[in-house]
């Protein structure tokens, strides 16, 4: 028998103990249509693509960022009441705490 649990709230939603939900997500990398000028067709892009591979070399592999992934998928087991919540505020604005500063 397979165990299903909220990923938000950990409420037990094995067969028959209640309604389950399933929510995906995949979020991409935005990709705008690059415009090419007359400056790009006259580069000399084998000797920026050297000068880029100079200045890794010299910096060390170490220094170079952590690309982030260009897709990801996600799925998350929701009960009803968190998938209530999730449809009204898919990504949790109204969750955030909201601080009211009194005037000192």
């Amino acid at each position: 028998m397979m165990h299903f649990s909220c990923d938000i709230c950990s409420k037990d939603m094995t067969l028959g103990e209640g309604a389950r939900y399933v929510v995906k997500l995949e979020a991409l990398a935005a990709t705008d249509p690059a415009e090419l000028t007359e400056a790009d067709l006259d580069a000399d892009h084998i000797e920026e693509m050297a000068d880029l591979l100079n200045e890794l070399e010299e910096s060390g592999i170490d220094d170079v960022p952590a690309e982030l992934p260009a897709n990801k998928k996600m799925r998350f087991d929701l009960c009803a009441l968190c998938y209530r919540k999730f449809l009204a505020d898919p990504l949790g604005r109204e969750s955030v705490a909201k601080f009211d500063f009194s005037e000192n």
